[in-house]
């Protein structure tokens, strides 16, 4: 075993995780005051729930060809809780139970995402009735269809889901996503979309009517992120090489390139750069070069920020002009951002993509990947809201809105200034 790449590997494991409390701050720090305490339970009962199924049965969906098996329908059940993983094979790099832990992280960060997009007006248990369910029947297939990996029965070593492998053996070359542009991002995006429908509109929603309460928080949050998103991008290629050096400085350099872009767009519409901006602009180049990091050269990866930045600055005001209100910009942060550095791929992707090959076989497929996640996590994510707001009611009152989050679902306030007592 080499104990090396396990350290890398066990590390890479923490920072991810640390991205959700990140998130946390980041969209806390967005919304009113009066619901802080909300915004930021919902990523941290995701964390807790979401911990827990996905070692129960999470990872037995996700990655089935580990136990040797080559899809989620012919999962071994008796392998629940991953107690096939505690024993490590002698020419293992890494223990199985690292990458399970890294993987884990994954699932946290994606559903926690998903919440920003119900902000201000959503009940906590609903929320985690939803995130149980969706990270079921959506996430934990769909990373199956992207990373599945392992070793299948007659000892090959069996790589990735329909996605990267089956594409491959159709097309010749299979989707590129080496951290989860498509599986996290694209993915996330499109349940917010559905979330924003179901739930509909904030009470008085237009634009202007709500200010971030406390944009140190955002920017906090974003620094959280950030940091942690090294373990996302560079951790994913499971060894401290060649390829995670490439996957570290671009992920220096397209949110970088981002943030930078975000603010040029925001001086020519609104007339002046924002705290919030440069965060969101990092951000959306984080989510860009998510998919990309290992199959770009650096150059590329500020060509992909500037791009993902400048983009995403605009397509957050479409929420306005289609009538959907998805609170946070999950649609046009994590939704566009995700498409953008899926696509990007198709044209610059180190030897495969157009610029190299002269072929759209890579455009292709990541074009495949990216409509297949978007299409399959939106409706069912629609039916999951949809039936839970029949039920047991997703949306708070619209007078517990008014009166503040916090306090009607909670029982706390995100700031008590005076002490009554």
């Amino acid at each position: 075993m080499d104990q090396g790449n396990t350290a890398f590997l066990l590390l890479a494991a923490a920072l991810v995780l640390l991205m959700t409390p990140g998130l946390a701050f980041f969209y806390g720090g967005l919304v009113k005051a009066k619901s802080v305490i909300s915004m930021m339970m919902m990523s941290f009962g995701a964390l807790g729930l979401i911990g827990v199924l996905w070692v129960l049965y999470g990872y037995a969906i996700a990655f089935p060809a580990a136990t040797g098996t080559i899809a989620p329908w012919t999962i071994d059940w008796n392998e629940l809780g991953l107690n096939s993983l505690v024993a490590v094979p002698e020419d293992a790099s890494y223990p199985p139970l690292a990458f399970a832990a890294f993987q884990a992280t994954f699932a946290i960060i994606t559903v926690a995402l998903v919440s920003g997009a119900i902000a201000d007006r959503a009940k906590f248990g609903a929320w985690m009735v939803f995130a149980g369910i969706w990270a079921t029947v959506v996430y934990f297939p769909v990373a199956s269809w992207v990373f599945n990996f392992g070793l299948a029965d007659d000892g090959s070593f069996a790589y990735g889901g329909w996605l990267t492998h089956g594409l491959q053996d159709v097309f010749g070359v299979g989707t590129i996503d080496f951290a989860g542009g498509t599986a996290v991002h694209i993915n996330a995006g499109a349940a917010g979309l559905a979330l924003a429908l179901v739930l509909g509109k904030r009470v008085g929603f237009a634009k202007g009517l709500t200010v971030p309460h406390n944009p140190p928080f955002v920017l906090l949050g974003a620094g959280l992120l950030w940091f942690g998103w090294f373990g996302f991008n560079a951790g994913s290629e499971l060894a401290a090489d060649g390829t995670a050096s490439l996957a570290f400085i671009n992920t220096i350099a397209a949110p970088a390139a981002a943030l930078l872009a975000w603010l040029i767009v925001e001086k020519i519409k609104d007339g002046k750069p924002t705290s919030v901006g440069a965060a969101s602009g990092a951000v959306a180049g984080l989510v860009a070069i998510t998919p990309a990091c290992g199959s770009l050269t650096p150059g590329y990866a500020i060509v992909l920020g500037l791009l993902a930045g400048a983009v995403c600055a605009v397509a957050i005001d479409l929420k306005f002009k289609l009538g959907f209100d998805d609170s946070l910009d999950v649609v046009g942060i994590h939704l566009i951002g995700g498409v953008i550095g899926t696509l990007f791929l198709g044209f610059f992707a180190n030897n495969t993509g157009l610029v190299y090959s002269g072929e759209f076989t890579q455009l292709l497929v990541q074009a495949i990947a990216a409509l297949s996640v978007m299409v399959y996590s939106f409706v069912l994510a629609y039916i999951i809201a949809f039936v839970i707001q029949k039920t047991m009611g997703f949306r708070i009152k619209n007078e517990d809105e008014v009166a503040g989050v916090d306090s009607a679902v909670h029982g706390e306030e995100g700031y008590v200034l005076v002490d009554a007592r």
